[in-house]
């Protein structure tokens, strides 16, 4: 084997190209196929991922009808997890600054201070200021804890408004307040934030009124996005 054709055969996965791209789509294939297929399609997806020297002038041309016909006869879940996992890896590669899965409690206003001036310059802060009792308070959290799951490179927190030292700024009448920074910076001061959504609101009206103002990144792939769309269409 000459020095050329090694160094083919140990090429990773993840090729950019087309060529590239369907040769890591027939790997996958025959990773996550069934054992219930028929041998002889089980033999058409071992030379499409792993070609032996005689079948590399055929691969190395368009996919042919039978396999096409075969990738259509295949359950179309497996393509979806081959899209996901490619916008994962992506999505890796493209990530910056830290991630959070939770909202963040601050218990004073030295917390709330160190948060919004030494948190990571890239990483947007949203910060709930509560007061227990208060309409919308409670509510309110909820709705960020969701968010805080789908939007793992934002940093939500909460304070308790008798926490930040300032609670005379911070009366039952503004609350509940959201504040949001960057690089220290303010970029969003909302009070009475609620009188925005109905008197019963989601974490989609929260994270909707945000998106109005250009406040929250692209949200982050999740699992749990692909799980709805299971039964979908695949485009």
């Amino acid at each position: 084997m000459s020095a050329s054709t090694q160094e083919e055969e140990e090429l990773p996965a993840n090729h950019t190209g087309p060529k590239g791209v369907i040769n890591d789509w027939r790997r996958f294939k025959l990773d996550s196929v069934d054992q219930t297929v028929p041998q002889n399609k089980r033999e058409l997806l071992r030379q499409m991922s792993s070609p032996r020297e005689d079948d590399r002038e055929r691969l190395n041309r368009k996919m042919s009808a039978q396999e096409y016909e075969l990738i259509q006869e295949e359950d179309e879940r497996c393509l979806k997890r081959y899209r996901k996992q490619c916008m994962q890896e992506m999505h890796e590669r493209l990530s910056f600054g830290p991630k959070f899965e939770s909202v963040y409690e601050l218990d004073s206003g030295e917390a709330f201070l160190e948060v919004i001036e030494k948190e990571h310059r890239l990483t947007l802060v949203v910060v709930h200021i509560y007061q227990h009792g208060v309409k919308g308070c409670e509510q309110l959290n909820s709705c960020l804890d969701c968010l805080a799951l789908e939007y793992t490179n934002v940093k939500f927190c909460r304070i308790d408004a008798v926490a930040t030292g300032a609670a005379e700024r911070f009366s039952a009448e503004v609350l509940p307040a959201l504040l949001v920074y960057k690089a220290g910076e303010l970029l969003g001061n909302f009070l009475s934030v609620t009188k925005h959504f109905n008197e019963d609101f989601f974490a989609t009206d929260v994270e909707g009124f945000l998106n109005e103002y250009g406040l929250l990144p692209e949200k982050e792939f999740t699992a749990c996005a692909d799980d709805e769309d299971e039964g979908g269409d695949v485009e």
